[in-house]
């Protein structure tokens, strides 16, 4: 007998087909000679709904195996539905319980539960409709992100987790280490003697694998990379995470015009393949979440972006008719109250905002003829502001070795990313996407710890 997905069987299933479906119950309903099941393996927001009649071998002993939470497999013939909400259900000729779920302890019972309780139970928060829709949407993300590239001839590397180096010199890096902790070896000067750790050296998880990626460019043309980055940024907010996945292009021969076309390009493809994936997923999102949700994914889908440089955006703002919680100034960054009142009130899609100080960005950014500037672009979108950040790379050693001086970095340490641009160097490219940003924006989700399935967050590794 055929094993079938939920999903498959509400959208092509046909009356007097016989098969067997494997699942949760999410709810049962007694009456009088039969009962009603509820049935959801993940594949769809749909359940199936499973008819068990009296006349069933083991009737009321399979029914009091049965609650909600329970694992179950039934065997049977789809049948037309008598009732409302459904066009087809399975007529059960055999149920088996696999494992069942004390109703008195079993955390997830028919109603809603608040996004802050179920974070303490992760483990069981996927089996919820709101959980399994933002996992389904995730995955046809990152399937997307697959398809984009490699229907373009990029590569795809992998860069690796732990490295020497802090590509955005932020300072806010986990340490890696095999010391042990009560006994840490140490200089004569009591400094911590890095030459007996395992690398010889201080070793972090990664910030981002641009760098690496900069390196494969330079033999492949056209690469990315899709992994988790770490960030051990104290913040605990609804849009930082410990843990996050980054989606990181980079391409030779590429300049900072050729960079923002990939990137517009590339969110109006993961929107448009969500929107056709989904559809069920996404109404429920714009039904129980954010009634903006498919409104926003049209906006990304039909307009083109607006383009404007930093300087430009300075001084729209500064011409704003609005009192802003952090003054607008050049040379300043620009905050998030900022950035959406650019992309939500001003231009209603998103922006792209180029060439931004020199004195506020990386090293490795390309520096402009201005020498006050560099090639950067920020992709900032309606209710979430920054959602790409990218930029032209400094191709020229004698700029670049001037500006990692500048940035108080040694250059030693980067020897083989200025070997680069000895031998062979072109202009390249390239961006950075936060995956979980993306999928928070996508969906509505107010909270950035509800698009991941384990949050890792200050004073949280639970799971």
């Amino acid at each position: 007998m055929l094993n079938r997905r939920i999903a498959e069987i509400l959208r092509s299933g046909k009356p007097e087909e016989t098969l067997v479906v494997q699942g949760w119950v999410r709810t049962k309903r007694e009456l009088k000679g039969f009962a009603f099941l509820e049935v959801n393996d993940g594949s769809s927001l749909g359940n199936l709904q499973v008819v068990i009649n009296q006349d069933l071998p083991d009737y009321q002993e399979i029914l009091k195996q049965i609650n909600t939470g329970a694992s179950v497999e039934v065997s049977g013939v789809l049948v037309a539905s008598q009732g409302k909400g459904q066009s087809i259900e399975l007529k059960a000729d055999e149920v088996k319980v696999y494992g069942d779920a004390d109703p008195d302890t079993y955390p997830l019972q028919k109603k809603r539960h608040s996004f802050e309780f179920l974070r303490t139970i992760a483990h069981l928060r996927p089996r919820t409709n709101s959980f399994g829709a933002v996992f389904r949407v995730r995955n046809a993300c990152a399937t997307a992100i697959h398809q984009f590239f490699q229907q373009r001839g990029f590569l795809w590397v992998h860069t690796p987790i732990i490295t020497a180096s802090d590509c955005e010199g932020a300072g806010e890096l986990f340490s890696v280490t095999n010391f042990n902790l009560k006994n840490v070896p140490k200089t004569e000067n009591q400094e911590i003697d890095y030459s007996q750790d395992f690398f010889s050296k201080p070793a972090y998880l990664t910030v981002s694998g641009q760098l690496e990626a900069e390196i494969m460019a330079m033999a492949f043309t056209n690469v990315y990379t899709f992994g988790p980055t770490f960030r051990a940024e104290n913040s605990n907010t609804s849009r930082h995470l410990a843990e996050f996945w980054m989606v990181e292009p980079e391409m030779a021969f590429c300049d900072l015009e050729g960079d923002m076309d990939l990137a517009e390009e590339f969110l109006k493809y993961i929107f448009k393949y969500v929107m056709e994936t989904c559809p069920e997923d996404m109404e429920f999102f714009n039904s129980r979440i954010d009634n903006t949700v498919l409104e926003t994914a049209n906006n990304i889908i039909n307009n083109q972006f607006e383009r404007l440089t930093y300087t430009e955006a300075v001084n729209l703002l500064e011409k704003a008719d609005v009192k802003f919680d952090y003054p607008v100034s050049w040379g300043a960054d620009l905050q998030s109250e900022h950035e959406r009142y650019l992309a939500e009130q001003l231009f209603k899609k998103p922006v792209i905002v180029t060439d931004y100080p020199a004195q506020i960005k990386a090293f490795y950014m390309r520096l402009s003829d201005d020498e006050k500037t560099v090639r950067a672009m920020d992709i900032l979108a309606p209710k979430i502001g920054e959602i790409i950040g990218g930029s032209q790379r400094e191709e020229r050693l004698d700029v670049l070795e001037k500006r990692i001086l500048a940035q108080g970095m040694n250059p030693e340490d980067l020897w083989w990313y200025l070997d680069l641009r000895r031998y062979g160097t072109v202009p390249h490219a390239g961006f950075g996407l936060g995956f979980e940003r993306l999928v928070q924006f996508m969906t509505g989700m107010g909270n950035i710890r509800d698009v991941i399935p384990f949050p890792r967050t200050p004073e949280n590794a639970e799971f």
